[in-house]
């Protein structure tokens, strides 16, 4: 596969990508989205199960057209002789493997540090796993969903007297992904100054615990345990979602004092600004039974484009609550190009996500969609210096 799209910033960045749903393989998409030549390695009979992750079109998976997007897609089975030694040929040849194997799974197959390292000493291997690669439960099987409720975050997300709530989608997983991506590019700098690599070691249940806020710290200092709140919040009010009379729903957030002003003098409801209790953000939200009302009411009887008009004039802070189609949509979305139309072989024009930010001198790309599984073994492994005879030798032995 090859593209006529300038190398990114991270052009003649070469990554390995052993890993399978989802934090791995995102983690890698991100890389190939700014230029890396991202690698995807598949088992011959096995393919990354998000290739039949969720809707498919044609018998092809949509999921994995994006999550495979800037990848080229070759098959080896580590487990077999001529599949480690073209793996650690390939690893000579890479600055970044990222693997998702339980932990003992690649020494099983003598592919481990120890291997890696001496095919490459400048090899960054990057170790992503639910439980990280030591400590009790590092050898137990795991998902980012066990993540979501390990962490904290199910125990905080719901209505209070609901069950603790996980989210419809891979939350963990995904900011996994982007705390591996950030791990392998400082471990990249590292070996800048060091000339020598490394092994990042990324348990999925920890960027979450991050991501969550002060928790263990006021836990710590007061013996505070956060509780499920529902779309309120402890810190501020109003802030919740509010029904229109035209059946939609809008958002409205004032997490700084002005712009609670503004939204209690916008709905008609001054007199509460001169409440005592208003001051504070902690305060408002003990009250937030009567702010919400008074939001409430105030919303309930204008339609969803006069409500998001009247806070835009108001300086208020407010957004619709949209589905995936109003997002295709959305004006805000399309000034930024935040969907962006690529062209696939397989499925013809495909619509999908961009790359995550904007640079302005060396902006990212998508160069192609998911590739089909296997379609680059034979071009990446001549490239490897392999001939016709060893490829064949390989596939005879199910190596490819």
């Amino acid at each position: 596969m090859r593209t006529t799209t300038p190398a990114g910033p991270l052009g003649g960045l070469r990554v390995l990508d052993l890993a399978t749903l989802f934090a791995g393989p995102l983690a890698a998409t991100l890389l190939g989205d700014f230029g890396a030549d991202v690698v995807k390695v598949e088992h011959p009979a096995k393919p990354d199960p998000s290739r039949g992750h969720g809707p498919a079109k044609e018998g092809v998976g949509l999921w994995w057209k994006v999550l495979g997007r800037n990848k080229r897609a070759i098959t080896l089975d580590l487990s077999k002789p001529g599949g480690r030694a073209t793996l650690l040929k390939l690893a000579a040849t890479a600055d970044v493997v990222i693997e998702n194997f339980r932990p003992g799974t690649l020494e099983k197959w003598d592919l481990g540090w120890e291997e890696l390292s001496a095919a490459n000493p400048r090899l960054i291997l990057t170790r992503v796993t639910a439980f990280g690669q030591f400590g009790p439960y590092a050898h137990r099987p795991g998902f980012g969903t066990l993540a979501e409720a390990m962490s904290g975050f199910a125990a905080i997300t719901g209505e209070p007297d609901a069950p603790p709530t996980l989210p419809p989608f891979g939350l963990a997983d995904s900011i996994a992904a982007l705390a591996t991506a950030y791990a392998v590019l400082t471990a990249l700098a590292g070996r800048d100054r060091t000339g020598e690599g490394q092994v990042v070691d990324m348990a999925i249940i920890e960027p979450i615990l991050t991501v969550l806020g002060a928790q263990p710290t006021w836990y710590d200092q007061l013996g505070y345990v956060q509780e499920r709140t529902g779309n309120r919040s402890a810190n501020n009010a109003p802030r919740n979602t509010y029904r229109t009379a035209d059946g939609d729903w809008v958002a409205v957030s004032t997490s700084a004092q002005s712009v609670a002003e503004r939204v209690l003098r916008l709905v008609g409801r001054p007199e509460l600004i001169d409440e005592p209790w208003f001051a504070t953000g902690a305060e408002r939200a003990a009250h937030a039974d009567v702010l919400d009302a008074a939001v409430g009411d105030w919303v309930a009887t204008r339609s969803r484009a006069e409500v998001l008009a009247e806070f835009e004039k108001a300086e208020a802070a407010v957004a619709p609550v949209q589905d995936v189609r109003d997002v295709m949509a959305d004006p805000q979305y399309q000034a930024l190009n935040t969907i962006i139309t690529v062209p696939d072989p397989e499925l013809g024009p495909l619509r999908m996500q961009n790359v995550l930010f904007r640079l302005s001198s060396t902006p990212g790309a998508i160069r192609w969609a998911g590739r089909p599984h296997g379609a680059d073994t034979h071009a990446v492994l001549t490239e490897l210096g392999l001939t016709g005879a060893q490829l064949r030798a390989l596939r005879e032995e199910g190596a490819v």
